[in-house]
Parts: C-alpha cells; sequence; structure tokens
C-alpha cells in the first residue's frame, strides 16, 4: 500500500479532523459534529475522486503548516478565499495539486472566509468514534484536534495529476446576500416589535464564536415571559435566545436538546455561507414562509449535487488537456523549406 507521511509544523487553534459527520446518534445524545462548511468539505472530496464524507483536516483562521515527510500524495483545498503557500509557490484556495517528499504547504488567512478543508487523496489514517472520524470539539472525540509536531499518515496515498488546477468556486445564489430564516417554533415567547427587530437588524457577527455556535451583535431580543419551556430537540442553524437577548445561531457541534426558546432556524442551505463570515461582518436576515423554506431548500441540494457531480470528474492528463484546448493548428517546418 502506498503512504504519505506529513508532519504539522504549526496548527491554529480549532484545526480538527472531520469527516460528514456523526448521523444518527442525536437520540442517544450525540451531536452530528462534521464539518463547518459542508460545501466546501464535499467540494475538496470530490475534487480528488475520493468516497464522499472522507475525513479531511478543518482548517481555521489560525492556519496550519505541514511538511511531506516521504511519499507523494495529491491535496485539494477548497473553502473561503485562503492564502496557500506550497513548495513555495503562491496559491490560492480551490486548488488541485501534490505534494512531493519535502514539499512544504502552508494555509493562512486570506481575503475572506473562516474555515477551509485539506482533502488528500487517499485515507487518512486517523481514529474514529461510533463509526465516525468527524471530531466533537469540548470531548475531542473523532479524529481529534490536528496539534503541532503531529505526524499524519495517508493510506492509499495517489497522485491524480489528471485532476490538478482549480476547482470552479460554488455560488450560493442567496437574494440580496441575505440568510433566509423561519420564524419560531417558539415565537410565542417573543412579542410581534421583538420578531421585527430579528429580522431587521442590524446584526454583525460577533467574535464570540466556535464550532458549536455563534452570538450575533445587535439589538437585544429579550424573551417576554419567564422561561419555563421543557427541553426539546435542536437542530443545526436553530437561533436560540437566552435570557440575556442575545441569539446564538447553533452550528456543527450544537447540543442535542436545549430548554431556551428559538425565536427562528436559518435555512439549511445557507449555514455553509453563514459559518464563512468573520467577526464584525454584517448578518441580514429574510424571513420565508415554512413552505418557501422547503421549495428553496431541495432546489440547493439539487444545484449542490450537480455541481459536485461537476467536479468529481477527471480532467485528464496534461497531453489531454493541451489538446482539448486546441493550442496547435498546424505543424509549421521551422527551417523554412
Amino acid at each position: 500500500m502506498n503512504t504519505a507521511v506529513v508532519s504539522v509544523s504549526h496548527a491554529g487553534p480549532h484545526v480538527s479532523i472531520q469527516d460528514a459527520g456523526r448521523r444518527g446518534l442525536m437520540r442517544f445524545g450525540v451531536p452530528q459534529s462534521g464539518p463547518m462548511d459542508r460545501l466546501a468539505h464535499a467540494a475538496a472530496n470530490a475534487a480528488l475522486g475520493n468516497p464522499a464524507g472522507s475525513a479531511a483536516i478543518e482548517v481555521s483562521l489560525g492556519g496550519l503548516a505541514l511538511e511531506c515527510l516521504s511519499g507523494r500524495v495529491s491535496f485539494a483545498i477548497a473553502g473561503g478565499a485562503f492564502a496557500i503557500d506550497h513548495a513555495g509557490q503562491r496559491r490560492a484556495s480551490w486548488t488541485v495539486a501534490t505534494l512531493d517528499a519535502g514539499d512544504r504547504l502552508a494555509i493562512r488567512p486570506g481575503a475572506s472566509g473562516s474555515w477551509c478543508y485539506l482533502a488528500f487523496a487517499g485515507a487518512l489514517q486517523v481514529p474514529r468514534w461510533l463509526g465516525s472520524a468527524a471530531t466533537h470539539a469540548m470531548s475531542g472525540l473523532g479524529g481529534g484536534r490536528v496539534v503541532s509536531g503531529q505526524k499524519l499518515t495517508v493510506g492509499n496515498a495517489a497522485r491524480r495529476d489528471d485532476r490538478e488546477g482549480d476547482i470552479p468556486r460554488w455560488q450560493n445564489p442567496r437574494p440580496g446576500g441575505a440568510f433566509r430564516a423561519t420564524i419560531g417554533p417558539q415565537q410565542r415567547f417573543f412579542g410581534a416589535e421583538t420578531v421585527s427587530a430579528f429580522l431587521n437588524g442590524p446584526w454583525r457577527m460577533s467574535d464570540a464564536r466556535d464550532r458549536m455556535g455563534a452570538r450575533l451583535t445587535g439589538p437585544p431580543i429579550e424573551p417576554r415571559s419567564t422561561l419555563d419551556m421543557p427541553s426539546e430537540a435542536i437542530l443545526r442553524g436553530s437561533v436560540q435566545v437566552a435570557g440575556d437577548g442575545v441569539p446564538t445561531v447553533l452550528l456543527a457541534d450544537h447540543q442535542t436538546t436545549g430548554g431556551y426558546p428559538k425565536i427562528a432556524a436559518l435555512l439549511d442551505c445557507d449555514l455553509d455561507d453563514f459559518v464563512q463570515l468573520r467577526p464584525q461582518d454584517p448578518v441580514v436576515f429574510r424571513q420565508v414562509s415554512p413552505d418557501e423554506a422547503v421549495t428553496e431548500a431541495r432546489g440547493a441540494a439539487s444545484a449542490n449535487r450537480r455541481y459536485l457531480d461537476a467536479i468529481s470528474r477527471p480532467r485528464g492528463g496534461l497531453d489531454w488537456r493541451l489538446l482539448n484546448e486546441n493550442l496547435i493548428g498546424g505543424v509549421v517546418d521551422a527551417s523554412g523549406d
């Protein structure tokens, strides 16, 4: 079996191993976890031809630097607009390239985005918990945090030169750049003027955010009655409001139950864009009805499938690409005869 070994020289906070998530266990109190930006994670794997949901490294704004100690392996980086330094060459994120022994790779914050994903052409040899390598940040269970000094092994490491180059970046067509939300299910705890304040803001992403949730900065959204509701199941994208009147959007590592009222829920298909916001970025909401939410979510899911299918196709080797670029229209005798 071909293997490649990489050594981590620097890993910022919140850099971890994530696969598609630990599904079907929330009823037992186990968070799903998985990538913050699920589409970018899927895109990195699809661009390499990896099985869907394969484990990859989730890189935060803290950045990541590593060196290939042995072997050769292709990699893909997708998510945000990070700055990449690969073997002394500058690249943008959303790219496929190859690491050879001795090559260094550094991923740093770029123009935008908070998360990107580094996938390898092969299988990361990492621990699994309850059948998944997804890392739950608070417990560390799963593939685990990536830390400086760590060595990672890629099994079945391969070079995929027929896939190298830029990855087309998918843009979520959110009307007006607003994040779509349905109101409820506990709107009874909030007056009409409070619901209006939530929808109209103005809001900004705060510094208080992690893989569990993100608090927003804006007008107080205070419940109008005693919080006496029983705990109930919580979903990703729920906007929960505690007694301090600060709304929190729950994300990948959210708790499975909670007793605070939820004033709204963001559409699941908008959450990948939401998590890429940086502190102080503006947040605008647009209310949609439950029926509209279902229709728009189904449309987004279909578009995402088409996008992932398109980028999963090999481009062909160098000869194939030169041929298809039609760079040469004929043969010229350099001697002039």
